[in-house]
């Protein structure tokens, strides 16, 4: 397995953390909880963003991070 292949994994489990900790409420904003999510979503934001802007949210729900997941793991298979 190359580097670039264990990259995209990883980005992959980065994207998926971001998703299941953003169910979550922040309580203490100066926290390490708030500091890890502002940190992950620093990471992820540069791919969400751009998918965000072309689906419009269904039912309030943000389909972005499966959409971004889907789209590495199809890369990830390419290469």
């Amino acid at each position: 397995m190359s580097i670039l292949h264990t990259l995209i994994y990883i980005y992959i489990w980065i994207l998926f953390v971001t998703a299941i900790l953003s169910w979550f409420p922040v309580q203490n904003t100066n926290g390490p909880y708030a500091l890890l999510k502002r940190l992950l979503a620093d990471v992820t934001e540069p791919v969400l963003r751009p998918i965000r802007s072309i689906m419009p949210r269904t039912g309030g729900i943000d389909f972005s991070v499966f959409i971004a997941i889907v789209i590495l793991i199809i890369i990830n298979e390419a290469i």
